[in-house]
């Protein structure tokens, strides 16, 4: 069966650099003489979704005339035409280790436990402009917020080049807890195929779920539906490197884990019309899969990457909601609009096909005992609870009001956070 979408970047299947099985010791024993390029635990998984297609049409890090265009432009070019890019990617490496290094040469890079991992062919070694890249990804100057801290504080605080080049990666170990959830391009194409699908919408998230959350995802996949598509949608939680205060990748797979396995997802606010008339529910229609990349906090610039991630995995469409990807400046005022990621999407100054859902807010409302888009209840006041006191009330173990979360996810957070 043919793929329901293309690759990005006007590609007929995805990129593969993923040394083959049969290759791998070869491949180790050639890498083990070459110079050594640390990589962090943030760009670990870059290196890997660069071999396994994710960030189709690259095959490696960017060079400074692709990554400039990035920061100015938002577009990459592939054979003279213009794509969607808004996020620059290379990798960060220290003055000492740049002066040892120029185009044409080969490194090994390693994980931070000092394993080989991958191998790069150098075809650029420059300087990085931090306020630069801050400026053009953020959309602001300031350097208050998780995005800046990425750059000047973390890891890559002490980096001051970058390095773009050709990659060969290693196969990505599997994480024991739940890998089987974490598949390559290729593997992700299959199994749509195998559903019979016409149409599937990603949800992205980093957290794990609210039932207003959860409530976008059903709210994309009943307009697919609506459209008269066969559809579904597909539970695309980010695992990669996250902020410190984020809950771990492993908990919130549980959390992911237990709505599928216990049929909740859209239970009692899914739209009793559409699926009055119909032998199936939105369970049937759902499948958990992650996708193991880092966030880079980034809005509206975060919500075009965000997509082009899941165009490559195969998917049509992307619940893009209010405040996607959105964090604040640390005195907690807003970086960007709350509708700011939905009207990037029409200002695209290249090709993208994954076509978004955007989303308003959604919240609980009691006239209808049930989770709602805040745009159809103008006059009436949802119930609501902060995060802050959402938090305070998973620390001291007990469960979050029904209303605001499922219980198995509650359940699953509380004794997780207790304190």
């Amino acid at each position: 069966m043919a793929d329901l979408i293309a690759p990005h970047g006007g590609l007929s299947e995805p990129v593969c650099c993923t040394v083959a099985a049969a290759d791998i010791d070869s491949f180790k024993a050639e890498a083990a003489s070459l110079p050594k390029v640390p990589v962090s635990a943030a760009d670990l998984s870059t290196v890997y979704r660069f071999a396994d297609g994710t960030l189709s049409p690259l095959t490696g890090p960017m060079n400074k005339e692709t990554y400039d265009r990035v920061l100015s432009e938002s577009v990459i070019v592939n054979d003279g035409k213009k794509y969607a890019w808004t996020i620059p990617i290379a990798f960060p490496v220290t003055s000492e280790l740049a002066a040892s290094l120029k185009a044409g040469t080969k490194v090994a890079l390693t994980n931070p436990e000092g394993e080989i991992v991958a191998t790069l062919d150098v075809n650029d070694v420059y300087e990085w402009d931090k306020q630069a890249y801050i400026s053009s990804v953020y959309l602001t100057d300031r350097t208050d917020h998780p995005g800046a801290d990425m750059v000047l504080k973390g890891t890559d605080a002490d980096k001051t080049h970058l390095i773009g080049g050709e990659i060969r990666a290693l196969p990505q170990p599997k994480n024991p807890h739940f890998g089987q959830y974490v598949l390559t391009p290729r593997e992700v194409r299959k199994l749509i195929g195998e559903t019979g699908w016409d149409a599937v919408v990603a949800f992205q998230t980093r957290n794990p779920l609210h039932r207003a959350h959860e409530y976008a995802l059903v709210y994309a996949l009943e307009v697919l539906l609506k459209e008269g598509k066969n559809a579904g949608a597909v539970l695309n939680p980010l695992i990669g490197e996250t902020k410190g205060d984020d809950v771990n990748a492993e908990i919130r797979m549980k959390t992911y884990e237990k709505l599928i396995s216990e049929r909740a997802l859209g239970d009692g606010d899914s739209d009793p019309e559409l699926w009055g008339s119909r032998d199936d529910s939105v369970p049937d229609r759902v499948k958990l899969l992650g996708l193991d990349i880092k966030m880079f906090y980034g809005g509206p610039k975060e919500a075009i990457m965000h997509a082009i991630y899941r165009q490559n995995m195969g998917y049509t469409n992307i619940v893009i909601g209010r405040k996607h990807a959105d964090v604040p400046f640390a005195d907690g005022t807003a970086i960007w609009g709350d509708f700011d990621a939905h009207e990037i999407f029409d200002k695209l100054d290249g090709e993208l096909l994954i076509e978004p859902v955007k989303v308003g807010f959604a919240a609980y409302y009691e006239s209808m005992g049930r989770v709602d888009l805040m745009e159809n209840h103008s006059d009436e006041k949802p119930v609501f609870i902060s995060g802050k006191d959402v938090r305070a009330t998973l620390q001291k173990g007990e469960l979050v009001d029904p209303r605001i979360m499922r219980e198995t996810t509650s359940r699953i957070l509380a004794e997780a956070m207790k304190q």
